[in-house]
């Protein structure tokens, strides 16, 4: 067929097209995760209800005189799964703009480990929370675990726990201390507290959670052969200044007088360790 459109109205057409597809691609791109938390209400006094939360925890969390915190599933799946659900069905009508950055900190952290609790609960009794797969991709079947998959949604966007962690709380916040708030069910994981986060005790909890941790076994310890710590120091490693003498000069910051004295003249990190059993109240 011989094209009988004008030269400025095919012009025309491709402009408008164009201009189409740029805001559609602005709007998908203005409602990925991270989107969902590039501003915040600096000043507001906004408060997130996370007192039902707050509530299971004190409920099904249980301190160890080991220092590690375990969760009975089992008396949590009876009692406490519907509470749970409709719980994170509240935090996903928020509107994360409304909040300021503390605020928006605890909001993330208690529905990472508000949903974590949930995906076991819906899968116990499991070994290891590496045994659930909820698919996400090659990467997601070739790890294990559902961290890639998409279980959440806020504000009509789906979110997996990796895009709260790693393309949220990491890149937004930058804060070494949300590797002690994020919590994977598991035995070398930082405890999950036995409260909610709230913004205006976030401070205070994030190193109190540090403290925990570092001055355990799990996650640094001395042996015959040195310095072992967390894999999480391993992984996560830039986040704590990039090489070991970062690693540990973070130890330092957060550790009891006793293991204080055994990092002074430590330079290097022998080993790396972590524990990926379910952290069940019964075993």
């Amino acid at each position: 067929m011989r094209n009988t459109m004008g030269n400025d109205a095919a012009r025309w057409i491709a402009f408008a097209v164009s201009f189409g597809l740029l805001a559609v691609w602005g709007t998908v791109a203005a409602q990925s995760p991270k989107q969902l938390f590039s501003t915040a209400a600096s000043g507001s006094t906004k408060t997130i209800d996370h007192l039902a939360w707050d509530a299971l925890l004190k409920s099904y969390v249980k301190p160890g005189p080991d220092g590690l915190n375990r969760v009975d599933y089992l008396a949590f799946k009876e009692g406490g799964h519907g509470a749970l659900k409709d719980y994170i069905s509240t935090l996903g009508a928020v509107d994360p703009a409304t909040l300021n950055r503390t605020e928006q900190f605890a909001l993330l952290a208690n529905l990472y480990n508000a949903k974590t609790i949930d995906i076991v609960l819906d899968n116990f009794p499991v070994k290891s929370i590496k045994d659930i797969s909820l698919g996400g991709g090659f990467f997601a079947a070739f790890t294990g675990g559902p961290w890639k998959a998409k279980v959440l949604k806020m504000k009509g966007i789906v979110l997996s726990l990796d895009d709260i962690e790693h393309g949220i709380l990491r890149p937004i916040f930058r804060d070494p201390r949300i590797h002690y708030a994020v919590n994977c069910a598991s035995v070398g994981c930082p405890n999950l507290g036995v409260e909610a986060f709230t913004g205006d005790k976030l401070v205070s909890q994030l190193d109190a959670a540090a403290r925990a941790y570092v001055n355990h076994p799990r996650g640094a310890k001395f042996g015959q052969g040195g310095l072992v710590v967390s894999s999480i120091y391993n992984w996560y490693k830039k986040d704590f200044g990039g090489n070991d003498q970062g690693v540990i000069e973070h130890l330092r910051t957060y550790a009891d007088p006793d293991l204080a004295q055994k990092l002074k003249g430590t330079t290097s990190i022998s080993d790396y360790a972590y524990d990926w059993s379910i952290n069940d109240a019964k075993k």
